[in-house]
C-alpha cells in the first residue's frame, strides 16, 4: 500500500504539472494576443512557481534507493569537549526534531543519555514518515560548531564536534538473520526523568553485536520486554544499513566520517561567532540564517547533497541536466 500510494502521488503530480504548464502557456498566448500585460505577468509568475514544484519532484525522484522510503533511526553523539560538545549534541537533536515536525513526521525518543552539567552524551530518535530515511541519510557525519561558549566565564570562542548517524527502520519484507550467540545483552536502569518506576527497575536494554561491535540501546518503554524487542529491531536495522553502505561507492568515505568526531571529518560547519554562517563542506551550500537552520530549515542542504550524489552537481544546476 505504501508503494502504491507513492506511485499514485508521483503519477498524479506529473499529470498536474503537465496540465498547469499547458494552462499557463495558453494564458500567456491569450494575454499577448489581447495585449493584456496583467494576464501575461500572472501566468509567468505561475510558471516560476511551477518550476520550483518540478525541481522539488525531481529531487523526490532521486529518493529511489532500496531503503529511502523507510522510516529512520537517527543517533546523535557528543564528541570530545565535555559540556560544550554535549550542549551542541542537544542543539543538533532539537534541530532534527524540528525538521521532522515541520515536515509532518512523527518523532519518538528511544534513548537519551544526559550530560553531567548540560546537554546530552547521546540520543536516539525514530523519525516516521514517507522517505524519512531518504532525506535524513544525507545528514550522517560530523557537525562542527564555532561560538562563544555560554559555559566559559571568560567568554572565549570554542569549537565543538558532534556526530550524527542515520539508519533505516526496516520492515517485515527484509529478513536479517542474527545469531543470538553473537549478541551480548545488558540490562540497566533507565537514565534521566521518567518517574520512580523506570529508575527502580532495570528496564533499559543494550545489545552489542560482537562480530561487528555495533551496539544499540533502548530505554523508551516501561518494560524490559518492550525495550528488548525495540533494541533487536534497531540492531537489525543497523546491520542492514551497514550492508547497504557496502554497495555504495562512497561507503569508505561515509564510514570514515563517523569514526573520528573531530577535525578533518566534519560535513558541515555552524559558525555563530565572529560571524553567522552555516556551510556544507561537501556541496558548498551556505547560508547566514543560522537561527533558521538550527530551527530545522535543512531542506536546502539535504537537496544539494542528494543532487550531488545523483548528478555530481548541486540543486541549482539540476534543471540543466538531461
Amino acid at each position: 500500500m505504501q508503494e502504491r500510494t507513492s506511485l499514485e502521488d508521483a503519477l498524479s503530480g506529473i499529470g498536474k504539472v503537465e496540465q498547469e504548464l499547458e494552462d499557463d502557456i495558453g494564458m500567456i498566448e491569450l494575454g499577448e494576443a489581447e495585449g493584456d500585460d496583467g494576464v501575461v505577468a500572472e501566468a509567468e509568475a505561475a510558471l516560476k512557481n511551477l518550476k520550483k514544484e518540478v525541481a522539488r519532484r525531481e529531487l523526490e525522484a532521486l529518493l529511489s534507493g532500496e531503503a529511502d522510503r523507510f522510516d529512520s533511526y537517527l543517533e546523535v553523539h557528543a564528541g570530545a569537549g565535555g559540556t560544550e560538545s554535549q550542549d551542541w549534541a542537544q542543539m543538533l537533536l532539537r534541530m532534527y526534531t524540528r525538521w521532522a515536525e515541520n515536515h509532518g513526521f512523527k518523532v519518538e525518543f528511544l534513548e537519551e543519555s544526559e550530560g553531567e552539567e548540560a546537554g546530552i552524551k547521546s540520543a536516539t530518535i525514530q523519525v516516521s514518515g514517507h522517505n524519512a530515511y531518504g532525506w535524513l541519510k544525507t545528514e550522517a557525519g560530523v557537525h562542527r560548531l564555532v561560538r562563544i561558549s555560554p559555559f566559559d566565564s571568560n567568554a572565549r570562542r570554542h569549537t565543538s564536534f558532534s556526530s550524527v548517524q542515520v539508519f533505516p527502520v526496516i520492515d517485515d519484507s527484509i529478513k536479517i538473520d542474527i545469531k543470538e550467540s553473537d549478541v551480548r545483552v545488558d540490562t540497566m536502569r533507565s537514565g534521566g526523568a521518567g518517574g520512580q518506576h523506570v529508575n527502580k527497575t532495570e528496564s533499559a536494554v543494550r545489545l552489542t553485536h560482537i562480530p561487528t561491535g555495533v551496539a544499540v540501546v533502548c530505554q523508551a518503554g516501561r518494560s524490559q520486554h518492550k525495550n528488548r524487542a525495540q533494541a533487536w529491531d534497531m540492531l537489525r536495522a543497523r546491520l542492514y544499513e551497514m550492508e547497504l553502505k557496502k554497495r555504495e561507492e562512497k561507503a569508505a568515505a561515509d564510514q570514515a566520517a563517523k569514526t573520528d568526531i573531530g577535525w578533518g571529518h566534519q560535513i558541515r560547519s555552524y559558525v555563530l561567532q565572529p560571524y553567522q554562517m552555516v556551510k556544507d563542506l561537501r556541496t558548498g551550500v551556505q547560508t547566514s540564517d543560522t537561527a533558521g537552520v538550527l530551527d530545522g530549515e535543512l531542506d536546502e542542504f539535504m537537496a544539494a547533497t542528494l543532487a550531488q550524489r545523483a548528478f555530481g552537481t548541486t540543486t541549482g544546476e539540476i534543471e540543466d541536466v538531461d
